[in-house]
């Protein structure tokens, strides 16, 4: 026999998408290893039409190539525990999915400089809620509030907390609330999310140390003199604690979620389901809709009916 026949099958490894570039799959080992992976043959997902078979987060199955570049050939994608999406820019009625495998989501939010609109932090509590992540804002650049500005924060947050969504308070250029905030991380895949000017690229830095070795680190294999688009990108905290951060989460946002659905995904109103008038009822101007009586009555606060009124109408209210 020649050496060829006898060489055995390269091991079968296992790990996390920590990058993707569209083609070329950046793959963390369980050893902390990272390989540049590509995809053997097409993944087609049941169900679900994706303009990307793979996500940041996705658990895979790979065997190592060329073990001097790094590069490997994935042949199993794990079973997804959730996942998070937003429309696909490149393929009509497809969604690109943004992460999977989330314990949380955090959304960094401001409300000054700039004020991040009830309409923006609601879109992402229902697309959450779709998906099954659970969601805890963080409200930073306290330290530009007067007294009035916290007054005005802590009822915000008790809106939302009464709804089930808990908040932490935080001025990440001056560290302040940061470590509180990474005791949230610990053990967890968590997705950081925010519009742009609210601080999260400052709070990340403070989070993860040695952040622009660790960026580089992964960069190293997935920008090769190729052009790519990052969606997303897996950070480790520290072993066992992960942050995958979001650019262009504004694009995130309710993707074919039904008129008839979208009340579900309000707490508040799916507490009252079943006690309208109507089995139907959309709770904008029929008769006996026990969600307008709440607004009436101040159980509903005025700011999640207007963002569900915007929502239903189909306009951009993420301002």
């Amino acid at each position: 026999m020649n050496s060829e026949t006898t060489q055995s099958a390269p091991p079968l490894l296992h790990g996390v998408v920590v990058k993707s570039t569209g083609s070329w799959y950046v793959v963390r080992a369980a050893s902390g290893q990272l390989y540049r992976c590509r995809l053997r043959g097409k993944f087609k997902m049941k169900g679900l039409k994706a303009s990307n078979p793979l996500a940041v987060g996705d658990q895979v199955d790979f065997t190592v190539e060329a073990q001097a570049e790094g590069a490997g050939v994935i042949s199993h994608i794990a079973p997804r525990r959730n996942y998070i999406v937003r429309r696909s820019v490149h393929k009509t009625g497809h969604v690109h999915i943004v992460a999977a495998n989330l314990d949380q989501a955090m959304l960094v939010v401001t409300l000054v400089s700039p004020a991040t609109s009830f309409g923006f932090i609601d879109r992402f509590l229902v697309t959450a809620e779709a998906y099954h992540i659970p969601v805890t804002l963080l409200f930073n650049k306290t330290d530009l509030y007067d007294e009035e500005g916290f007054a005005y924060q802590a009822e915000i947050a008790g809106m939302y907390a009464s709804l089930g969504y808990p908040s932490r308070t935080c001025a990440a250029s001056l560290g302040e609330g940061v470590a509180e905030i990474d005791q949230l991380l610990e053990g967890k895949v968590s997705l950081l999310a925010g519009h742009s000017g609210v601080g999260k690229s400052t709070l990340i830095n403070a989070l993860v140390p040695d952040l622009d070795l660790k960026t580089a680190e992964i960069s190293d294999f997935s920008d090769k003199g190729v052009h790519t688009t990052t969606f997303a990108e897996m950070l480790e905290v520290r072993p066992g604690t992960f942050i995958i951060d979001t650019p262009g989460i504004k694009e995130l946002g309710l993707v074919d979620l039904p008129p008839a659905e979208l009340a579900g995904y309000f707490p508040e109103f799916r507490a009252l389901l079943g006690q309208c008038r109507y089995h139907n009822c959309q709770h904008t101007h029929e008769p006996g809709c026990a969600v307008r009586e709440a607004v009436d009555q101040g159980r509903i606060a005025l700011p999640r009916y207007d963002s569900y009124l915007s929502m239903l109408a189909g306009e951009d209210n993420r301002h």
